[in-house]
């Protein structure tokens, strides 16, 4: 890509931010609604001649590491300078946003590889500059009518992304809230309300935008870290975090985070933070006896971002963190600690008031979605199915992650559930036969049942595409079981295809001997020819510390490819797990 000097691009924008809506989504004539997605926040600006650059949020230059994008607006502007404001994402095999997938794109650019084959997409949603006319003192509503009229030929590089004004939803017989739960089901972080007449203000956080994200995302300083344990023991085994404190501005520990990595993302974190080690901790207040334990203590300067479930009032610590990535087009210095949510509750006494508080305060709601090559009704998707809110609709997009390697493991096996429709707190039942009121194309076959002698049968579903997923996830289906036999040609039964060794550490065991005994396994069923592959589930093994086990390298220990904050484990086990 030809580049000219900087005098002939448009001078450079800094974005306007979005203010949390301290969790109250505006409802209101004056405001249009956008989906929040995952990414990089970006401005591109375009010369007369199409020389394009592209620079973050906090003024880095991004336009080598993105030049695919260059020529993306194709005839468009017409011969005009243009600024736009969006978002960089890197999308899915499902078409959502990942953010881990434009944090590895990054990676292999910083390493000296080539990105220009892999995918990458601009999402548009403010345009600043037009020819000459600089369109800050526009109010929103005429720059997205000038946004819009744009004829964008590459979708697949440049799009605008869609704003939806209160009106419109009325017209549809649609609330905001509707809006948001369609944002859940798709994917996306959340919504963000801007105010219809609001002007542009350069690198300001205006209250005339309001975020309202699904999840709560945090950015954090890395301040530090402890080694790890076992398969970790040369590696990191969790980041020491900080914050910036609102009011005063002193630098806080904030808890840390030992989920969430690749082994190659531990290892480059690993080589990162040993140029950057310090003797002493960079916090205002020195850490308790117990954080600090085992410390290795860093200049406060790389900045990550985690995703979380709460941030303690009395301590000012996040729980339930996982990592995310590292936010390089942010500085330390924008670090701000989140507000507190609600304390830690530690007693199932405390912990049931508040849940039928969040169960009635859930107002019931239908939305229309597609998954797939189907059209589905979902309902109730802000209800909450565990202890910590994680809501049915955060279900079904984690059923909706994890489709493309979860069906295969489905795939012509009958199965069975076990329903929490009140969440894991309330009344559960375990259903074999296809439930009523289900979807008429919902795959299902009838079985002989082997539990009785008069020919009963059993209409059992068949989860064989990601529709079917997302309809057990609305049904609250936490817990999915399936045989060790297919079925198939029709409904006949074939041979057990998998033999299962459930090692369940009992009284006086851990998962330490658990591990020993699936080493000596493996070795018994390599010599048979046999594959094994092993697996976690449960309370036991997932709150267990893995790391301390001996680990044959022929035999890798299993591991999750997707955020712990977006699994949800056993559910009859939630208290153990956590």
């Amino acid at each position: 890509m030809a580049r000219r000097g900087a005098s002939h691009l448009p001078a450079v924008v800094a974005p306007m931010l979005a203010a949390p809506d301290g969790g109250r989504l505006p409802d209101s004539s004056d405001y249009a609604y956008e989906y929040k997605y995952d990414g990089y926040r970006a401005i591109m600006r375009v010369a007369a001649d199409g020389t394009m650059a592209i620079t973050s949020r906090n003024g880095n230059d991004l336009t080598e590491e993105f030049a695919v994008l260059a020529g993306g607006l194709g005839e468009a502007l017409a011969g005009r300078d243009a600024v736009l404001d969006g978002e960089l994402v890197v999308l899915n095999a499902a078409g959502q946003p990942e953010f881990g997938l434009m944090q590895e794109r990054r990676g292999r650019f910083q390493q000296g590889f080539s990105v220009a084959a892999e995918p990458v997409l601009y999402l548009v949603f403010d345009l600043l500059q037009l020819g000459e006319a600089t369109l800050l003192s526009e109010p929103y509503d005429r720059r997205r009518t000038l946004l819009e009229q744009l004829d964008l030929p590459n979708p697949e590089r440049i799009t605008v992304v869609p704003s939806f004004p209160h009106a419109t939803l009325t017209h549809l017989g649609l609330t905001p809230g509707d809006l948001l739960a369609r944002a859940a089901a798709a994917g996306y972080e959340g919504l963000v309300a801007k105010r219809r007449a609001s002007r542009y203000h350069p690198g300001q956080r205006s209250p005339e935008w309001r975020k309202h994200p699904l999840i709560r995302t945090q950015e954090v300083i890395v301040c530090g870290w402890r080694p790890g344990k076992g398969r970790r023991a040369d590696t990191i085994g969790a980041l020491l975090l900080g914050a910036h404190d609102a009011v005063t501005g002193e630098l806080l520990y904030v808890g840390d985070v030992g989920t969430g990595f690749t082994d190659q993302a531990l290892r480059d974190m690993h080589a990162r933070l040993t140029r950057l080690e310090q003797p002493r901790w960079p916090f205002t207040t020195a850490p308790s006896r117990e954080d600090a334990r085992h410390a290795h203590w860093v200049a406060p300067v790389l900045v990550g971002e985690v995703v979380y479930r709460q941030f303690t009032r009395t301590d000012r610590r996040l729980r339930h963190a996982a990592w995310r990535g590292l936010r390089e087009d942010k500085s330390a210095a924008e670090v701000i600690a989140p507000a507190s949510t609600s304390a830690a509750l530690t007693s199932p006494a405390e912990l049931e008031p508040e849940r039928q508080a969040r169960a009635s305060a859930v107002v019931t709601t239908k939305v229309t979605v597609r998954a797939g090559k189907r059209q589905l009704t979902l309902s109730n998707l802000d209800k909450p199915l565990y202890p910590d809110g994680f809501t049915k609709g955060e279900i079904i997009h984690y059923y909706s992650t994890v489709a493309e390697v979860l069906l295969p493991h489905l795939k012509a096996r009958p199965v069975t559930f076990i329903r929490f429709p009140d969440g894991v707190g309330g009344q559960q039942f375990f259903e074999k036969n296809v439930a009523k009121g289900a979807p008429s194309w919902l795959t299902t076959v009838k079985l002989a049942s082997r539990s009785s002698r008069g020919g009963d049968t059993i209409e059992y579903v068949l989860l064989d595409e990601l529709a079917a997923l997302v309809w057990a996830a609305n049904m609250a289906a936490l817990e999915i079981h399936i045989p060790q036999w297919q079925i198939g040609p029709g409904p006949q039964r074939q041979p057990p295809d998998r033999l299962v060794f459930d090692l369940d550490p009992g009284e006086g065991t851990t998962i330490v001997d658990c591990c020993r005994v699936a080493e000596r396994l493996y070795n018994a069923l390599r010599d048979d020819d046999l594959t094994p592959v092993a697996k976690t589930s449960g309370s036991k093994a997932c709150s267990s510390t893995a790391e301390s086990a001996p680990i044959n390298p022929n035999c890798p220990p299993p591991t999750r490819r997707h955020s712990p904050s977006a699994w949800p484990p056993k559910p009859r086990t939630w208290s153990r797990q956590r």
